[in-house]
């Protein structure tokens, strides 16, 4: 995950986890099915997933049409992205999260947008 990462970790709970994971440009190079005629998976991407403990789930979000579901589809299980649900059909705007905060004060939301196509999300470290 690199230096930058380690600087800019995040401390969270010990509770399993809902990743919520957008496809193109996070963890898929932005319309590589499009420009490069096939999908590839941005560095970082599959082994950050991979390294996600088994206990949390993961909900990936995309715009993508169910014209390309399929092929998505096959593409992930044929490079191993884990995940739990896939979202098709999504709007193209802001995704926007609403959860509650704990009585002890935790935040049950937490949100980080990257470059596009740069898969650089932080270190989580589970302490709290």
């Amino acid at each position: 995950m690199g230096k930058d990462n380690e600087e800019n970790a995040v401390v969270m709970s010990t509770l399993p986890k809902t990743w919520i994971l957008d496809l193109d440009g996070t963890l898929l190079k932005h319309n590589g099915y499009k420009i490069d005629g096939k999908d590839s998976l941005l560095p970082g991407a599959k082994e950050y997933v991979d390294s996600l403990p088994k206990e949390d789930r993961i909900v990936i979000l995309t715009s993508r049409t169910d014209e390309y579901k399929q092929m998505t589809l096959d593409y992930l299980k044929e490079v191993g992205i884990r995940y739990d649900e896939i979202i098709f059909n999504i709007p193209y705007g802001e995704r926007i999260v609403v959860n509650d905060r704990k009585p002890s004060g935790l935040d049950m939301a937490i949100a980080f947008n990257l470059d596009r196509d740069v898969f650089s999300v932080p270190q989580i470290t589970r302490e709290l």
